[in-house]
């Protein structure tokens, strides 16, 4: 079996998570978009033909296309520890309440894998999930207070179609990401699960950046959330080389975590932060600079001119500040004659967004 990993932004790829528009999408309403971070709420239809041409024209050329909430299914089915694990984590007493807890779980325990699966992503309503509100309202706050069983006890993640933010691979290795916004974060719980319970990667010897394996084998989370980074933020230049946007939505905090990490592996051997401005409008590094061969990228100007570079070496902290072109920067990419296209950095931002490369 080949291994795991992204190498390059730009190199052949071969194997790539998506997660085609669901239930999670058609759970958006005017009253909702806003709070689950969509500006509008979407065609559901449309968005899924257009997403299945966009695996059709990728397996065209020979890639292999898994979908999240298949591989989700998959590996819930498989290990009976991760799924109650991902019960736990999911209907937490912060999430639905203490007086809900033992009666989500419930419900979500009775669910079949690929059931389980749906519902993770795209959400459980009180009327989806057979709770009982007038017993339980004599005992919990939020039910006593529900009086709509279209209300949402666990809320849809429709996000995640934008696979890439959740979990991004570095080299050899994949980092989990802890998201910046609440409505985001249960979408790196789903893709833990994936890699530590699927067959597929279970025994696939592959390293954990980010959040590291204790000695147990578990995951050591007590810090998971407590600083945010978004695969949207990291692309992987080669030659050793990573950007990471320091952004409105990835914090230094978690760039060293991530730098410590491949340092300490020999992973990598430079990580150079890229300070930018933090604007909704570009809230990630890959909307405003996207590579598109070695020696060709797009770039919007208006904030790619204002960011400033930060390199982190092993052993060191960081360096000096330093603009973001200059002749001590150009090593870190594939061709010094780098070129940067201005006509619009959006032109490939979508379906960068909207996969996540297991091995390119």
């Amino acid at each position: 079996m080949a291994a795991f990993g992204v190498h390059s932004e730009v190199g052949k790829l071969r194997q790539v998570i998506v997660h085609r528009p669901d239930l999670s999408l058609s759970r958006l309403t005017p009253a909702n978009h806003d709070e689950l971070l969509f500006d509008d709420v979407l065609w559901v239809e449309r968005a899924q033909w257009e997403h299945d041409q966009f695996v059709a024209r990728m397996r065209e050329r020979g890639v292999e296309v898994f979908y999240v909430k298949d591989l989700l299914g998959e590996a819930l089915a498989a290990d009976d520890a991760i799924r109650q694990r991902l019960i736990e984590l999911v209907a937490s007493e912060y999430v639905v309440g203490i007086g809900l807890v033992d009666a989500v779980r419930g419900a979500l325990t009775a669910l079949a894998p690929d059931a389980l699966a749906t519902h993770l992503i795209g959400g459980l309503t009180v009327a989806e999930s057979g709770i009982d509100l007038g017993r339980l309202g004599k005992s919990s706050l939020i039910a006593a207070a529900i009086d709509d069983d279209s209300t949402f006890v666990l809320p849809p993640l429709p996000n995640s179609l934008f696979t890439r933010d959740s979990s991004c691979w570095i080299y050899g290795g994949v980092s989990i990401n802890p998201m910046y916004w609440p409505a985001r974060r249960r979408e790196a719980y789903n893709m833990a699960a994936i890699y530590r319970g699927h067959p597929m990667f279970k025994d696939a010897g592959f390293d954990f950046w980010y959040p590291p394996l204790g000695d147990d084998e578990r995951f050591r989370v007590e810090d998971f959330g407590l600083a945010s980074l978004e695969g949207g933020d990291v692309e992987i230049l080669g030659r050793g080389t990573v950007l990471i946007g320091l952004s409105e939505r990835t914090q230094a905090r978690m760039i060293e975590q991530i730098a410590r990490a491949l340092f300490e592996k020999g992973a990598a051997e430079r990580v150079i932060a890229c300070v930018m401005t933090k604007d909704r409008a570009h809230m990630h590094l890959d909307t405003v600079f996207t590579m598109l061969d070695r020696d060709k990228a797009t770039a919007y100007p208006s904030v790619v001119g204002g960011i400033r570079a930060i390199s982190l070496r092993p052993g060191v902290n960081g360096a000096a500040l330093r603009s973001f072109w200059t002749n001590t920067e150009a090593p870190a990419f594939s061709s010094p004659a780098m070129s940067a296209m201005t006509f619009g950095a959006l032109t490939t931002y979508f379906s960068r967004k909207t996969a996540v490369a297991a091995c390119a």
